[in-house]
């Protein structure tokens, strides 16, 4: 009996011990999410752009750091990625945070995913033209001029920015035709843009993805873009990229292909390799943004992860 109660003490510190041991790694885990979450630079505020049920979904907006707010100022989009299936805005912030430093009115939309509104590809599109709608409808008020408002995105992200600027269709239906959802320029990161049978997502689209696919939807209306992409990409073939080039410079648009050596999808990410390929990818999306008229400055990517990589924020 003594050896039974003996075993049963060690086995309840035993126990004990590990479910200490357990909370205090998750709390040291969560600790460094929030350490992390610190780090990152913080919008202005946000606002919400659209009502879809009991769900408002936001733009998180980093204001213009320049001049008077009289200025009709270029402004951005940014759309997360995460397959359709869930993200965060915060992926962009770093991206938002150093285009407002140069002038533009930055924004990090939310949108629905599978995860967060249980929808399907489609709608994620619908929320996407909505955000840009709604800054255009709104350039009053917000000091944007309403023929510069670019749509960007990485992945599935980069699906929906690369969709407001091809694709007809996909448009909630409360929604005011007047006001033209179609971007002026496309800023697209390993963009998922071919939903075919070879492409992404085709399982999940099949049953409209001609209609859906940006690849397959290009015309004479489509803004001028530029595009990032590693050639380890294996979501995102780069001969895939280089046909969406070739459709679209047939048509005598822009269209600025950037391929990394060796890189895999997510690559350009703020905090991959040091921040080296968020520095490549933004130099090039901020000379593409200037020689479109969008950003007078030269970029400064050098000056801004020396001060933002150490974690100290301005």
């Amino acid at each position: 009996m003594q050896i039974a109660c003996s075993r049963q003490r060690h086995t309840g510190y035993a126990l004990l011990l590990s479910s200490v041991c357990l909370a205090a790694l998750t709390l040291s885990a969560s600790a460094q999410e929030k350490a992390k979450e610190q780090n990152l630079p913080q919008p202005s505020r946000t606002m919400v752009y659209k009502s879809v049920g009991d769900m408002d979904l936001k733009l998180h907006v980093f204001d213009a750091r320049s001049d008077a707010s009289t200025v009709k100022r270029p402004a951005i989009v940014f759309f997360f990625g995460g397959g359709w299936k869930g993200g965060s805005p915060k992926q962009f912030y770093h991206h938002c945070n150093y285009l407002s430093s140069h002038g533009m009115l930055a924004m990090a939309a939310e949108y629905r995913t599978l995860k967060d509104g249980g929808v399907p590809p489609r709608e994620c599109v619908k929320d996407g033209k909505a955000a840009i709608r709604f800054v255009r409808s709104h350039a009053q008020e917000l000091s944007v001029d309403p023929h510069r408002i670019a749509a960007a995105g990485g992945s599935a992200g980069g699906h929906v920015a690369a969709a407001t600027g091809t694709v007809d269709g996909f448009e909630h239906g409360d929604q005011d035709p007047s006001v033209s959802s179609h971007p002026n320029a496309l800023v697209l990161f390993n963009p998922v843009y071919d939903n075919s049978e070879a492409g992404y997502g085709f399982d999940r689209v099949q049953d409209y993805w001609e209609a859906f696919s940006p690849l397959h939807n290009i015309d004479e209306d489509t803004p001028p873009c530029i595009v990032f992409l590693g050639t380890r990409d294996k979501l995102i073939p780069v001969s895939t990229a280089k046909e969406f080039q070739s459709r679209m410079k047939a048509l005598g648009i822009r269209s600025d292909l950037h391929t990394y050596e060796g890189q895999p999808h997510g690559f350009f990410n703020w905090q991959k390799e040091e921040h080296l390929y968020f520095k490549k990818t933004m130099t090039e999306a901020h000379r593409f943004l200037q020689e479109l008229g969008y950003l007078k400055s030269p970029p400064d990517l050098e000056a801004y992860v020396e001060k933002h990589g150490s974690g100290t924020l301005g």
